[in-house]
């Protein structure tokens, strides 16, 4: 791992430090894992300048050529798949079983945009007249600032990058605060899979200096685009400095995703698919559910499968411990919200019917509540950790109405063996992504994000290296035909 372990900026191809650095610390036990350069404007500048001046000669390399390296970076991260899952599991705190699976779902990003890179086309289009031939080319927009968030340090980073470098892009990353190890050591990677330098850049900063640095990102004349995760409230700060120079973005921004059970639904499958969408990452990624509608028919045998399956399966400790099933929470700040809606829950009438209590340091027993009305702060407002308040419910009209009565929609899930109301409520659910009796959905192959404020554009599939494409008209006149 020692090799892969980088703590310095990496621009232009090079490690670079800065004046300054900030700590990285482990979230379970709160003790300091490295020590980083703290990036400020100045590097963020010089980054991008170096991404602009690599991407002219970047845009002219053919597809072929980008999709090979692309794939000899695959490659590498799959040939140091454990230890990369280690720096996960040190600066992320989830368990090592799941940053295993982060890194084969990173990879996969680097894979599968490998292979769309030479699957660019353009259109020939019949003319209005017979002396021209219309033309429609697909080219790179340029420097790509790319922010990405803590919950998936390494998957975050490739599902964008992937798709930028295979267009023909040039990028500057500025991971999370909380986990730039995971984006140093993709750095460390992609020189040894031959990227050139200037084309995968990389400046880690404190959170004090993350909104200087952000607005250059965004505000930079030389940067064309802006693709961003993280936080409803961050993405709008971030469009209106994008305004400014009116770039090419797209969001990725926050969940509040509805479970919906009804009486159709086959119990036992609900019950699994409500423990793996609510509790991996501890419950802190922004596809788990988080608004748990259950109709009144089977909703008692729900609550009594769910709280046994959660006393069997769910086992909280470090990361590295390999029985962990559950690690911290990213912070303290994290820990608090969620006592926050714990106990304004409970204060207007909801039971606690498994865990309720925080233990050490940003430690969540993971809870079960029921008796749950629509008012009350977990049903309103993202949790981000191992919560499940569940609200009964009659009709599924009703079931609709709660459901998307959100400002955000970036998924949903529902169960149930009704072929007609399978299709009635996936249609109608107001979000982007839909599990229809499937509790995780993510994959590289299928189209990622959300409606409403959950951001716009999309990632990963067929469409991801679209947010980093141009349409250009190409009229070829005066021709005797």
């Amino acid at each position: 791992m020692a090799q892969l372990l980088r703590t310095q900026a990496f621009i232009e191809g090079r490690w670079v430090s800065a004046a300054s650095t900030f700590p990285v610390l482990d979230p379970a036990t709160g003790e300091e894992i490295a020590k980083v350069s703290d990036c400020g404007t100045k590097e963020a500048q010089d980054a991008v300048n170096a991404a602009y001046k690599a991407f002219h000669l970047w845009k002219n390399h053919t597809a072929k050529e980008r999709s090979i390296l692309l794939r000899k970076w695959f490659d590498l991260i799959n040939q140091h798949k454990e230890d990369l899952a280690k720096l996960i599991t040190a600066e992320c705190g989830k368990p090592m079983k799941e940053s295993i699976g982060e890194m084969t779902y990173s990879a996969s990003f680097l894979e599968w945009f490998s292979e769309e890179a030479r699957r660019v086309y353009g259109d020939i289009v019949a003319p209005p007249a017979k002396d021209r031939k219309i033309l429609l080319l697909k080219q790179p927009v340029g420097v790509a600032s790319i922010i990405t968030p803590w919950n998936f340090p390494s998957a975050m980073i490739t599902r964008k990058v992937g798709a930028a470098l295979a267009a023909g892009c040039t990028v500057v990353v500025k991971p999370a605060e909380d986990t730039p190890l995971s984006a140093l050591a993709l750095a460390e990677l992609s020189v040894q899979a031959g990227i050139p330098p200037g084309v995968f850049n990389v400046v880690p900063c404190s959170r004090e200096k993350t909104p200087a640095v952000g607005e250059l990102l965004c505000t930079d004349p030389l940067v064309a685009k802006i693709s961003f995760t993280g936080s409803t409230a961050t993405g709008k700060i971030l469009l209106r400095h994008a305004a400014g120079t009116v770039k090419r973005v797209s969001m990725e921004l926050g969940g509040h995703a509805p479970f919906i059970v009804f009486d159709s639904a086959d119990v036992d499958k609900a019950v699994a698919g409500a423990m793996v969408s609510k509790f991996r990452n501890s419950g802190q990624t922004c596809v788990c559910s988080n608004r748990f509608l259950v109709q009144s028919g089977i909703h008692d045998a729900f609550m009594e499968k769910l709280a046994k399956a959660m006393d069997a399966e769910l086992k909280l400790g470090h990361g590295s411990e390999p029985t962990t099933t559950q690690g911290p929470l990213i912070n303290t700040r994290a820990a608090e919200k969620l006592e926050n809606q714990i106990a304004d829950a409970v204060a207007q009438g909801a039971v606690i019917v498994r865990g309720g209590k925080r233990l050490e340091g940003s430690f969540m027993q993971p809870t079960l509540l029921s008796s749950v009305k629509t008012d009350m702060l977990c049903m309103q407002e993202e949790s981000f950790g191992p919560l499940i308040p569940v609200v009964k419910f009659n009709t599924e009209q009703e079931a609709l109405a709660i459901a998307n009565a959100s400002p955000v929609g970036l998924a949903g899930y529902f169960y149930s063996r009704d072929i007609s109301q399978i299709w009635r409520v996936a249609e109608q659910m107001e979000v982007g992504m839909v599990g229809v009796n499937e509790g995780l959905i993510s994959t590289t192959e299928a189209s990622f994000g959300g409606i409403k404020q959950s951001g716009m554009g999309r990632e990963g599939s067929k469409y991801g290296i679209d947010e980093y494409l141009e349409i250009k008209y190409m009229c070829l006149g005066g021709l005797s035909l």
